[in-house]
């Protein structure tokens, strides 16, 4: 079996940004060819590394090379795993299963790639799921943040009805048939763990995944003694305005670059 996170292939891929190059990366996760994007800035530097974690499931929220390229800008060799089962990856998209080991092994590829020595999580809806994971699994992360992110599984089976089929499909049934493998899917149970600081993002309207997901993250890294931070926006939903989308970025990485600053010391 070849090594976790080692690179099987590298192909060019056409970029947005004039500023940033981007690499359609083919890495070993656990026995499985897994695919992923990884966005660097052109000008040479040293940059810190960030591994981009994507929502949805399959096609509905997969990685979007303007979205990379984004973080890129800013000053981040960015890596995003599109998750086994997607793209031509081997495999199952599980939604926080097995597929968590993507998002770990995703780090070494950045190791790999970019030379840093640990990295930053970002983490959008599904994949503040698989950033809190990470952070959880891992020891070489600076800081984690999920916006609008799921942390209890169980909780987005009852939030969201039209989830439901497909809940039961990749887990077998309900929270109320396999309590406890919605449970070992939920990181908000496991924070205790985390070594990082945390920024949780939610907006108070939020219909896809209800901000009671962050508040009960924020209560169990409180209970916890964990360093995080809350930045909670009134009246917004799931997805933000493209201004504020564009000012929330700019924030992140802000605060990851001085949590990283933080981390050195």
């Amino acid at each position: 079996m070849k090594e976790n996170g080692s690179i099987e292939s590298i192909r060019k891929y056409p970029s947005p940004n004039p500023h940033v190059e981007l690499e359609e990366i083919v890495y070993w996760s656990d026995g499985l060819r897994v695919k992923g994007l990884l966005a660097k800035p052109i000008e040479e530097g040293s940059y810190e590394g960030l591994l981009y974690l994507r929502g949805g499931l399959q096609s509905v929220g997969m990685v979007r090379p303007a979205r990379i390229a984004q973080f890129a800008s800013h000053g981040f060799v960015v890596f995003a795993p599109y998750y086994r089962g997607n793209r031509g990856g081997e495999g199952r998209d599980e939604f926080g299963g097995d597929d968590r080991l993507d998002a770990l092994y995703g780090i070494k590829v950045l190791k790999n790639l970019a030379n840093v020595d640990s990295v930053h999580l970002f983490g959008f809806s599904r994949g503040g799921l698989m950033a809190l994971w990470t952070a959880i699994l891992s020891k070489d992360v600076r800081s984690a943040v999920t916006w609008s992110g799921v942390s209890d599984l169980a909780a987005l089976y009852h939030e969201r009805v039209d989830l439901r089929r497909t809940l039961k499909r990749l887990i077998g049934g309900s929270p109320n048939k396999y309590p406890e493998i919605y449970a070992e899917r939920s990181p908000v149970y496991e924070v205790d763990r985390i070594q990082a600081p945390v920024l949780i993002i939610h907006g108070t309207e939020d219909q896809n995944v209800s901000i009671e997901q962050s508040y009960k993250l924020e209560r169990a890294l409180k209970e916890a003694g964990k360093p995080y931070e809350t930045w909670y926006m009134a009246g917004l939903a799931h997805h933000f305005p493209p201004h504020l989308n564009r000012e929330t970025v700019q924030s992140i990485c802000k605060w990851m670059i001085d949590k990283g600053k933080d981390n050195k010391k």
